[in-house]
């Protein structure tokens, strides 16, 4: 409730409106007794995970290049709930994955998989590159033990943040994250923040990426959630032509896809503002100069006046 207090949400108004539900589980889900907190790996085997750079391919969360995981968790849990049909019985149950006012991280830490990472993120012996997910029950289960912390005094997560997003440590302001600004911000993104998001177009993983305890992360990760598209590998002016259609043919089935084609394109011409003002880049800035979207006409219009300010040749 605090951190609600201190505006750190920004414009994601869904996040007051719930009351307690979010605290209280029993006030979402009358009945529960029980919640089964669960967690699916995503990150390939062999992938390495590193600090996004400026330059001319998109860099995409990782989580995001596959398929999209509310559909992939959702499937698991029915089949879990399945199961427990079978062992118990009939029971009354829903299933939740970032879906809902639930305290995912809370009560996976409650629940024994990991602690809360400075970075606010679960964190458990084996990384973060994990979804969560939760079935509530009317079953009396036993409690597992809730896990410990293991952070000690790093900071690696804190202070990677290209944006300086964490107020303290545990404390995210997400008017500043990158994750944030590319995929809930609606609107225009805040002249300041725009060289600091470097070629990253949709989310952020720089926070993960740096910690220690990712180096122990097991894979090989859900085969849904390798790589569609070339999206780990793709030239931002090649994803910039796309067209509201092709964007929503070619991510159909991704979590990307709800950010609709306006966010995607502002959110590729800040990344082509700050890459290198090469011949491709002008060429497509220049294609979307005069774009339907106030929008994106505004951020391509930075782009190339921070592209003319980068290079020799006069500005188009």
């Amino acid at each position: 409730m605090a951190w609600l207090e201190r505006g750190y949400h920004g414009a994601m108004d869904y996040m007051t409106r719930h009351g307690h539900k979010r605290t209280r589980p029993t006030l979402l889900v009358p009945g529960t007794r029980s919640i089964i907190s669960v967690r699916l790996d995503y990150f390939p085997q062999g992938d390495e995970a590193q600090a996004s750079v400026t330059g001319e391919f998109a860099e995409i969360s990782r989580y995001a290049r596959g398929r999209d995981y509310h559909k992939v968790l959702r499937q698991g849990l029915q089949r879990l709930a399945d199961a427990l049909a079978l062992e118990f019985g009939p029971f009354s149950y829903r299933a939740f994955t970032d879906s809902a006012p639930v305290m995912e991280v809370e009560l996976a830490r409650l629940a024994g998989l990991g602690w809360r990472g400075k970075h606010t993120l679960l964190l458990s012996r084996t990384g973060s590159w994990f979804f969560l997910g939760e079935l509530y029950t009317d079953l009396d289960l036993d409690a597992d033990a809730p896990e410990t912390g293991h952070c000690g005094q790093c900071r690696a997560c804190l202070d990677i943040c290209p944006t300086q997003a964490f107020v303290a440590p545990y404390v995210l302001d997400a008017r500043r994250c990158i994750s944030y600004l590319t995929i809930e911000h609606p609107g225009s993104i805040p002249e300041a923040l725009r060289p600091l998001m470097g070629n990253r177009i949709y989310g952020c993983d720089d926070c993960q990426a740096v910690c220690p305890w990712n180096r122990f992360a097991t894979g090989p990760g859900h085969p849904d959630f390798h790589p569609r598209q070339a999206l780990d590998q793709t030239r931002l002016v090649d994803l910039f032509s796309w067209s509201a259609a092709e964007f929503e043919q070619r991510l159909a089935g991704s979590p990307i896809r709800r950010i609709g084609h306006e966010r995607w394109l502002r959110n590729i011409a800040v990344a082509l503002g700050n890459g290198p003002a090469t011949d491709a880049a002008l060429a497509a800035l220049e294609q979307r100069r005069d774009d339907p979207s106030p929008v994106v006409r505004e951020h391509v219009a930075w782009a190339l006046g921070r592209l003319a300010g980068t290079s020799a040749r006069p500005a188009p």
